[in-house]
């Protein structure tokens, strides 16, 4: 192992320690985690303080960053602030969100402004704040390939250290017992749309970069924004705040069949328990296929504030007489679309329920389109001979969020919101960062490092308990054991 595998970053924290240092390259690592996001960030804060369990995490990125595009001024999170990347599993520890707070000097504004939703640009800043503290994290460190090996029993992570320009600096190697896969998602661009994304002649631009475009998509006449989610209506709403009455030039176009707000109700978010993760991933695979496009409310939808906040500016835009120029109207796809001229947009639209086909001339689109999972065929393509797939060539993930490898691996492959055909849309919730790190560092020790409650919902999901054995007919191995060093 290279001493490049254990270079962390200069920076110190913001109260002038200096991180403490990683241990000594000596001896294969207990876990390595590729990624350091929101989900690999929980597990390492949980990690820390467990003994003599050695872990390291790689991001090729040169620091913490959530959402760069995506922090408006005032927009929030969805989840509580209970919902940060311990509390839930470990409320005792020095990473909770309240203990951010205190090292800042706010927690009595923070008491007295009783904000049960928090800011995105200050959990950004808490999630920055733990990763700058933290031993272990290894940004600038970008993992090439992964692998086997049989004659070690480990896992070999092949990565490039790169420079501040973002240049390889150096090659490095690790070997680890076990390893956790947190690369996160990325923005999804429609075929349709993908051409005139990839020009620079037109705005064609995800809603993940939108502040870094916003001046330049002010100026456009006319501005499109596709997509119903929470992003597609903050968007909407600031790119409507931010132009004159009678002149907005906006349009809002959506494939649901509503502007609808999300499912927020106190039962509803029961499916966003443990309970209910559980209970969907004992579901048969062609039932999970089915029920995840059907709950797109608990995930697609809008917050009731935002959408209040949009037609109470609306509605504003009529007191003086005559309607707003902006056209919102869901249930419609975006066929194909072209470019018109040297900066024009023509958008080729369907409405499915009225089977009508229509054109929109624009001068910039702004695609709230969402993420899809990253594709992690070429940094696991030596593990592919390993991997046990579903019917539509999935990996098969066990209920402790292992990908299911031939018995001949020893080691254990832990996910991190890849798993929502498996384990369902509470996937990517925050909410269940926490509990998700307890289970995988539980497995990993062989015993109850995070005690976790056997129950966590009051709605009980189904007419028998989902096991927590076997999961599809394929017994549990446990981790590869780390007893012996804890």
């Amino acid at each position: 192992m290279t001493s490049a595998a254990y270079r962390t970053t200069a920076e110190k924290n913001p109260h002038g320690a200096t991180p403490p240092q990683p241990p000594t390259p000596e001896g294969p690592l207990d876990l390595v985690g590729i990624g350091i996001g929101p989900f690999n960030l929980s597990l390492a804060a949980l990690a820390q303080p467990l003994g003599r369990l050695r872990t390291a995490f790689y991001d090729q990125r040169p620091a913490f960053h959530w959402h760069p595009g995506l922090l408006l001024e005032g927009t929030t999170l969805q989840v509580p602030f209970l919902a940060d990347l311990v509390t839930l599993a470990d409320p005792t520890s020095r990473w909770t969100f309240l203990n951010y707070l205190r090292a800042r000097d706010r927690l009595f504004p923070f008491y007295f402004a009783e904000n049960f939703h928090i800011e995105r640009a200050e959990y950004d800043d808490y999630c920055r704040w733990v990763s700058e503290s933290l031993p272990g994290l290894h940004f600038r460190h970008q993992v090439d390939a992964v692998r086997w090996n049989p004659e070690r029993e480990l896992f070999a992570v092949d990565f490039t250290q790169l420079d501040e320009a973002g240049e390889a600096e150096a090659l490095g190697r690790s070997y680890a017992r076990n390893l956790v896969l947190g690369v996160g998602t990325a923005p999804y661009l429609p075929e349709s749309l993908k051409p005139l994304a990839d020009s620079a002649a037109v705005p064609v631009i995800h809603s993940a970069d939108y502040l870094d475009h916003r001046e330049r998509l002010l100026k456009a006449e006319h501005i499109t924004v596709i997509g119903s989610g929470q992003s597609g209506a903050e968007i909407f709403l600031d790119l409507l705040r931010a132009r004159p009455a009678g002149r907005e030039r906006l349009h809002w176009l959506a494939r649901t069949p509503a502007f609808a707000p999300m499912e927020y109700s106190k039962l509803g978010l029961e499916q966003f328990t443990p309970d209910y993760t559980r209970y969907f991933h004992a579901l048969p695979e062609s039932v999970r296929n089915a029920l995840v496009p059907q709950q797109w409310q608990l995930y697609k939808g809008i917050d009731r504030a935002t959408i209040g906040a949009i037609h109470d500016e609306l509605y504003r835009r009529t007191l003086s007489g005559g309607w707003p120029d902006a056209v919102l109207t869901p249930g419609v796809t975006v066929r194909t679309a072209g470019r018109i001229g040297a900066t024009r947009i023509e958008l080729h639209l369907e409405h499915v329920q009225q089977t009508v086909r229509s054109r929109l001339t624009t001068d910039a689109v702004i695609l709230a389109t969402g993420y899809r999972e990253r594709n992690l065929t070429t940094l696991l393509a030596a593990l592919d001979p390993y991997m046990r797939r579903d019917n539509a060539e999935r990996p098969r993930i066990d209920a402790r969020h292992r990908l299911i490898l031939d018995p001949c691996v020893t080691g254990s492959v832990y996910v991190q919101n890849a798993e929502r055909h498996t384990h369902g849309v509470g996937t990517p919730d925050l909410g269940l960062a926490a509990w998700r790190s307890a289970i995988i560092l539980n497995s990993l020790t062989g015993g109850p490092a995070y005690p976790l409650p056997p129950r966590t919902a009051f709605t009980t999901f189904g007419l028998r308990p989902a096991p927590i054995g076997d999961v599809d007919g394929v017994p549990q191995p446990p981790a590869t054991p780390l007893t012996r060093h804890l």
